[in-house]
């Protein structure tokens, strides 16, 4: 696997919670003390949860709020599309930072999360990506920034400074500083939660009407020493390295062995 070697000389900025969200104002405050060309190129609206996807059925619009601030009326990744092959298509950024998310992005959550797809999007193009989370536990009613504002840009010139590969990108989590001290920093792995935490929670309108939330239960989750979800809930920053390919490989050799047919 090539290494990509990753700089600080042109950063892209991107998020899921939308261009006018707190936390990619403070992941664009960091971004500009480590470059001095930092572009932000984000979602116009929230996006949590939009996964993967991208806009196909619609045009898209996209909104010019300053020579390198652009809104863009679509997903995360059709934000990173438009940044890659549109905008900075002539000078491609040099790292890509997505977040800074309002909540953690762990265990199957990946799968759902915007915020970490741009950081996917950044990785298939060949541009070095991470993506960025802050813990906010079910009893806050504002996110609290503090232990991501006070640790994420020593933590960006520390990974900079180490490099990763190729086709990689890194998701970040901090914990709350409602969790006390920080205890330091763990690279994980991509844990699992008990999906039966999943309720469905089911309203009238004032029509009389049902409509329906889906209540996400995420505290008291226990989960192995070496994953994303034990490391935040016992304080640490997650550091785990993700990347695309899906294919189970022991399976692959398998049914290769019993099914492959010259």
């Amino acid at each position: 696997m090539t290494w990509a070697p990753p700089s600080f000389e042109r950063i892209l900025v991107t998020n899921d919670d939308g261009i006018e969200a707190s936390g990619l104002k403070l992941l664009e405050d960091i971004a500009g003390a480590l470059s001095d060309e930092v572009w932000v190129i984000a979602p116009q609206s929230e996006q949590s949860g939009a996964g993967h996807s991208l806009t196909l059925s619609e045009p898209m619009r996209i909104r010019r709020l300053n020579r390198r601030r652009f809104a863009i009326s679509g997903t995360p990744t059709d934000s990173v599309m438009l940044a890659l092959n549109h905008i900075m298509k002539d000078q491609p950024p040099t790292l890509l930072l997505s977040g800074i998310n309002r909540g953690v992005n762990l265990a199957e959550d990946l799968t759902y999360s915007g915020t970490v797809a741009a950081a996917f999007e950044g990785s298939l193009a060949g541009v070095p990506s991470l993506a960025l989370s802050q813990e906010r536990r079910r009893d806050q009613r504002r996110a609290d920034w503090e232990v991501a504002a006070a640790h994420t840009e020593v933590l960006l010139r520390d990974l900079v400074a180490a490099g990763w590969p190729e086709g990689v990108c890194l998701n970040i989590n901090f914990p709350s500083a409602e969790r006390g001290p920080l205890k330091g920093r763990r690279v994980t792995c991509q844990g699992r939660r008990d999906l039966g935490r999943l309720r469905v929670d089911e309203r009238l309108d004032p029509r009389g009407f049902p409509y329906y939330w889906f209540d996400l239960r995420r505290d008291g989750e226990t989960s192995a020493e070496a994953s994303d979800l034990w490391a935040v809930q016992n304080g640490w920053v997650s550091i785990t390295p993700l990347h695309l390919d899906l294919t189970h490989k022991d399976t692959l050799a398998q049914l290769t062995a019993r099914l492959d047919q010259d």
